[in-house]
């Protein structure tokens, strides 16, 4: 469990927005120090222009963790899951928010407006912020995807 409320970035595309806003209101009133990176526009975007720019803050070292919103949680993940350095993973139930963090160490969670309802996002948003990574028979495996990182994109 986190002792902490560490803080969190959040970020969707205009599909995201109709989950976004109510989870970051949501963290924001248990006591998160929280960033939203928009969009706050119902008016199309290209979601991995957001994403990028959302992990590029996240791993530019104030954040630890941050969720992505766009209609499956799935475009979002993906983009994210191409920026070295950056593991995100899809969660819409309760068993795959905490092993997100207890197997595979997920900084990012993505979740999919058209997927999941307000209510489940929250108790899946609290699952995964309470959840921590458990090293054990999953840090070789973590390890691995970090090495692999550096060394096809830190040459």
């Amino acid at each position: 469990m986190v002792n902490k409320k560490v803080p969190i970035l959040i970020a969707g595309d205009h599909f995201g927005m109709i989950l976004k806003n109510p989870i970051r209101d949501y963290l924001i009133e248990k006591g998160y120090e929280v960033k939203d990176l928009g969009v706050n526009t119902d008016a199309p975007v290209l979601y991995p222009e957001i994403a990028i720019n959302f992990c590029d803050e996240l791993k530019a070292g104030s954040y630890t963790r941050g969720i992505l919103v766009c209609g499956t949680g799935i475009g979002m993940a993906i983009v994210a899951n191409k920026v070295p350095g950056v593991r995100a993973a899809v969660i819409h139930d309760p068993y795959s928010a905490e092993r997100s963090r207890a197997s595979n160490d997920a900084q990012v969670a993505t979740l999919g407006s058209l997927v999941i309802g307000v209510n489940a996002a929250k108790k899946m948003v609290d699952i995964w912020l309470e959840s921590e990574f458990g090293g054990g028979r999953s840090q070789q495996k973590v390890d691995m995807i970090k090495a692999m990182d550096e060394k096809r994109y830190n040459k």
